[in-house]
């Protein structure tokens, strides 16, 4: 989705495994490796190149070691790497360095420094996306809120297939990658659909261009399969791992295909893993949830009108966000900030509410004549734009490549029309962010159906906030649903993606009694949100 597979009762034996892989069978699967009763179907051919790669990964481990220079971080970082195929079908085929970070356990609890911490193994974390990188994340442990964990865990972050030096993708020259400033209609003329159709079926070409028949192999089913052969390679024999956004839904798939070897799995901030909503009908909703996010925002502007002067209600916001907006498309700040870099930034406000002081400033002073503030915060970073295309360059493979997506701009344009006439906000935007997926040129996937009956896994923790707009609360709900033995901790009308090791020491509580202590509350347990944020000037 701008960021999210169904449900199978299949147990934890071989053969159980093996009929929730076959349930997973791309349409059209073509035969793998040779079997003992025959060729092995695809899926079949994957489940053995799974356990082949896991095995090799498991005697070689990670020779980890000083990371290099342009990694090099504060602390005790370590930096290695792990082989796996590019495709598990052909295990003995072409191979694929996936990079991995860690700090060790401390061993340290920061409340008595006379007691030494037992090691309870390691902890795998990735953020999202798809796209997204965990490489930095054992630097976690520095800050106060993870010391306890990272007493306990090694802290194992990488870069998925794709990421940064993980066999890095790209679909455009990155010196292109930002353009700006740009339009961001929220109700675009048939001549803009037109161009953008133009922009979204070049993209896809060019993905295929720079990558080749590689390209299929970029997907959630392989992340999935990566993190085996990464927990084998990390020598242990379950995994504890913690997903954020999209890292809860590979997670889930972790868990549907890999039962036997979960310890515990923290699934922060979920996506609705119905495959009848993967991709498609997530982005959709995920408009929706963001809607209802830029009104939640503009209340609070309201609220703090002594501050910012933009409006004492919701309404006066909006018509002071749409002058700005007019004000950019005529003449762009600095002459790069435009209506399309406004939206942008104030999208990632509708992420986390962190950003809300400072967007409001922004806005504040562009339409008092003082625009820096906005350039600053909403200005592209050419600096940055390799990292920016690889990411929209993964995100992209995996979202297109995990399920069927609409090919007729039709569909498209009929369904976002509806939704655009009652959450304007982020649709158009986010049609153009997955409009490729239309045009893509690899196969693509049937979502697998995640599904785990009772008994088949130790207790997981999902945490979600109730107003969170880029993975709206019902999919919590439905993962929650679909993995028997699940407990979901609620944050109350709180919006913030991602609430785990945050400013919530309710949510904290519970994240450290389980991953410390394998404890979980009842079925379903709740926190009061975090206080909102306090308005700067």
């Amino acid at each position: 989705m701008r960021a999210a597979v169904r449900h199978s009762a299949a147990g934890t034996s071989a053969a159980a495994l093996l009929l929730t892989t076959l349930a997973a069978a791309p349409a059209g699967g073509t035969p793998g490796g040779p079997g003992v009763f025959g060729p092995l179907s695809r899926p079949a051919a994957e489940l053995r190149g799974t356990a082949v790669a896991a095995a090799r990964a498991g005697s070689a481990g990670i020779e980890f070691g000083r990371c290099s220079e342009a990694q090099d971080m504060p602390g005790s970082m370590q930096c290695g790497t792990v082989s796996v195929p590019l495709d598990y079908a052909q295990p003995d085929g072409r191979q694929i360095k996936l990079t991995v970070s860690r700090v060790r356990a401390t061993h340290r609890d920061p409340y008595n420094s006379k007691r030494k911490v037992p090691r309870q193994g390691a902890l795998v974390y990735n953020p999202g996306g798809p796209g997204a990188s965990g490489f930095h994340f054992p630097l976690i442990g520095l800050l106060p809120e993870w010391k306890r964990l990272a007493a306990a865990y090694d802290l194992v972050g990488y870069a998925p297939r794709g990421v940064g030096r993980s066999a890095p993708l790209s679909c455009q020259d990155p010196k292109g990658y930002f353009k700006g400033p740009s339009p961001a209609p929220t109700h675009p003329s048939e001549s803009y659909k037109r161009e953008r159709i133009a922009q979204a079926k070049a993209y896809a070409r060019g993905c295929a261009e720079r990558s080749g028949s590689a390209l299929r192999h970029f997907h959630s089913l392989n992340n999935a399969r990566d993190l085996d052969v990464l927990r084998a390679a990390l020598g242990e024999s379950r995994l504890t791992f913690m997903g954020a956004s999209y890292g809860t839904y590979f997670g889930a798939l972790y868990a549907t295909l890999f039962p036997s070897h979960v310890r515990r799995m923290v699934f922060d901030s979920p996506v609705n893993p119905d495959p009848e909503r993967i991709w498609y009908r997530n982005n959709l909703a995920q408009s929706v949830a963001f809607e209802d996010r830029w009104a939640d925002f503009r209340e609070w502007i309201a609220r703090h009108d002594e501050v910012y002067r933009l409006g004492n209600t919701p309404a006066k916001v909006l018509r002071s966000y749409e002058r700005a907006r007019a004000g950019l498309a005529a003449e762009p700040a600095g002459g790069k900030v435009g209506p399309g870099q406004l939206q942008g930034a104030f999208l990632q406000a509708g992420y986390y509410d962190d950003y809300w002081p400072l967007r409001a400033e922004a806005l504040s002073a562009y339409l008092k004549g003082d625009p820096q503030l906005l350039v600053d915060v909403a200005g592209p970073v050419p600096e940055a734009a390799g990292e920016a295309e690889n990411t929209a360059a993964v995100y992209s493979a995996v979202e297109c490549n995990d399920a069927p997506w609409p090919r007729d701009w039709k569909v498209w344009d009929r369904d976002n029309t509806r939704l655009a006439r009652v959450a304007p906000f982020e649709t158009w935007d986010n049609v153009w962010a997955n409009l490729p997926c239309a045009y893509w040129p690899a196969p693509q996937q049937r979502a697998l159906d995640v599904r785990t009956g009772p008994g088949e896994l130790p207790p997981l923790l999902i945490l979600a906030a109730e107003r969170d707009a880029a993975a709206p609360y019902e999919g919590a709900l439905e993962l929650h649903r679909r993995l028997a033995g699940s407990v979901l901790v609620t944050e109350r009308d709180a919006g913030s993606h991602g609430v785990a090791g945050g400013s919530n020491p309710c949510v904290n509580a519970h994240l450290e009694a389980y991953l410390l202590q394998g404890r979980v509350p009842s079925r379903r347990a709740a926190c009061e949100g975090r206080p909102e944020p306090v308005p700067s000037g």
